[in-house]
C-alpha cells in the first residue's frame, strides 16, 4: 500500500473549492479533509490549486512534433514522448490524440494517409510503459476526402478509439464558409495560383458531391463498431445541429455560430470550444467567439487545439469571467470526462484516480508545479 497527502491546498472539487487535504492511497483518491494542517510526510500544497488531471478531447499537438517543419517528417517514437511529456508539463494527464482518416491522394492540394501508421507506434509505447499519461486516439473523419472508408477499416474495439468526429471541410460551409479567409490559407501553404486555388476548390466540392453522404454514413457506422463517442464539428445552422443530434452526437466541436451553440442545447449536445479562441479574443477564422458563448451560458467543454498551455489557462480565465473557479475547472475536467463516458477521473472525489495537478498563478498566470498520474508524479 502506497499513500500521499496533499496538504493545505485550495482542493478543486466538483461545485466549490475547499481548503484541506487529499489523500491518495494506491493511486485512487481515499479521502478529502477540510483544514490547513500539514502532518509529517504530507506535501505542503501552501494553498496552491489542487485539482484534477485536465481532459484534453481534441488536439493537434501530436502533429506538430511528427512535422515540426512542412515536409519534415521527424522520427515518430522521438516526437510521441515529446508530445507526451508536453501534456504532463501543462497539467494534462488524459489526452484524445487527434489523427486525420481521409485523404486525396492526389493533385496539387494532395494529402496522404498516415494514421494507422502512427496510431501503432503511439498504442505500441502505451503498452511499453513508455509514456507518462493517458492516450487515447480521436479520429477526425474527413468526409471530404476520397479514402475515409478504406482507412477507418483498418481500426478496431483494441485501438482505444475513443473519439469519431465528422469533419467537412468542403469551401463555401462551416468553418470555411469564408472563401477568401480559405484562400488566403490555402494560397498561401501550397503557393497556388488563383487559378490553381479556384481548380481545388472545384475538386474538393466534386469529392464532397461524390462521396460526402456515404462518408458520413461510413463514420457514423464505424464510431459505433469502435465503442467511439461520435461528434460533430463546425456547425452552423440548426439544420447541422438537426442533422447531428439525428445521428446520436452528443459533442459538438467548435460550432461557428451562436445559432449553433443554442441549437446544441436545445438537443442536449455538449458544446466544445477552443481555448485559443477564448484566449486570443476570437476565432482566428472568423466565426463566433468563445467568450461569447460564455458568456451565454452555451460553453461546457474546452479544448487546447494546437497549444496544450492553453487548456489550463483557459479554464482559470473562464473561472474568473463566471466567478466560480470550479466552474471554470469542469470545463476541463470533469465535463469532458463526462463527454467520452470516462466516469474514472475528471473529478477530486473519493475512488476517482489520483489523476492530480497543483497549480499556482504568477502575475495571473498558471504555473504547473506538479502533475500526477494515478499517484504517481509524472511532471
Amino acid at each position: 500500500m502506497t499513500e500521499t497527502v496533499f496538504a493545505n491546498a485550495t482542493v478543486v472539487l466538483p461545485d466549490e473549492t475547499l481548503r484541506g487535504s487529499v489523500l491518495v492511497r494506491d493511486g485512487r483518491i481515499a479521502d478529502i479533509a477540510p483544514g490547513r494542517a500539514v502532518a509529517a510526510g504530507a506535501v505542503d500544497c501552501a494553498g496552491d490549486l489542487l485539482m484534477p488531471g485536465l481532459i484534453e478531447l481534441h488536439t493537434d499537438n501530436l502533429e506538430r512534433h511528427i512535422q515540426p517543419r512542412p515536409k519534415v517528417d521527424w522520427p515518430h517514437a522521438s516526437a510521441i514522448l515529446a508530445h507526451d511529456a508536453e501534456l504532463a508539463g501543462v497539467g494534462i494527464t488524459t489526452v484524445f490524440d487527434a489523427m486525420r482518416v481521409g485523404s486525396i491522394p492526389t493533385g496539387r492540394g494532395a494529402y496522404t494517409a498516415y494514421a494507422r501508421g502512427l496510431a501503432s507506434e503511439l498504442l505500441a509505447l502505451r503498452d511499453r510503459g513508455a509514456l507518462r499519461i493517458s492516450h487515447f486516439l480521436h479520429l477526425r473523419a474527413e468526409v471530404c476526402s476520397e479514402t475515409l472508408v478504406a482507412e477507418l477499416s483498418e481500426f478496431d474495439a483494441a485501438d482505444r478509439v475513443g473519439i469519431v468526429s465528422l469533419m467537412d471541410h468542403t469551401p463555401g460551409q462551416r468553418q470555411f464558409r469564408d472563401v477568401e479567409k480559405l484562400a488566403q490559407y490555402v494560397m498561401g501553404k501550397h503557393n497556388l495560383t488563383p487559378e490553381e486555388f479556384d481548380a481545388h476548390v472545384a475538386h474538393l466540392k466534386d469529392l464532397r458531391d461524390r462521396f460526402g453522404d456515404d462518408h458520413e454514413a461510413a463514420a457514423v457506422a464505424e464510431a459505433q463498431r469502435f465503442g467511439a463517442v461520435l461528434a460533430s464539428h463546425d456547425d452552423t445552422t440548426a439544420d447541422h445541429v438537426a442533422t447531428s443530434a439525428g445521428y446520436g452526437i452528443r459533442l459538438a466541436e467548435f460550432p461557428t455560430t451562436v445559432e449553433a451553440a443554442q441549437a446544441c442545447h436545445t438537443h442536449a449536445i455538449a458544446v466544445m470550444m477552443g481555448a485559443p479562441n477564448l484566449i486570443r479574443g476570437g476565432s482566428h477564422s472568423g466565426n463566433v467567439s468563445a467568450a461569447d458563448l460564455a458568456e451565454r451560458d452555451l460553453l461546457d467543454i474546452v479544448s487546447s487545439d494546437y497549444v496544450p498551455s492553453a487548456l489550463m489557462l483557459a479554464a482559470l480565465m473562464l473561472g474568473d469571467l463566471w466567478g466560480d473557479v470550479a466552474r471554470g475547472v469542469a470545463t476541463v475536467t470533469r465535463a469532458p470526462a463526462d463527454a467520452t463516458g470516462l466516469s474514472d477521473r475528471g473529478r477530486i472525489a473519493p475512488g476517482a484516480r489520483a489523476d492530480l495537478v497543483r497549480v499556482t498563478r504568477v502575475e495571473g498566470t498558471p504555473m504547473v508545479r506538479e502533475t500526477w498520474v494515478q499517484g504517481q508524479r509524472v511532471a
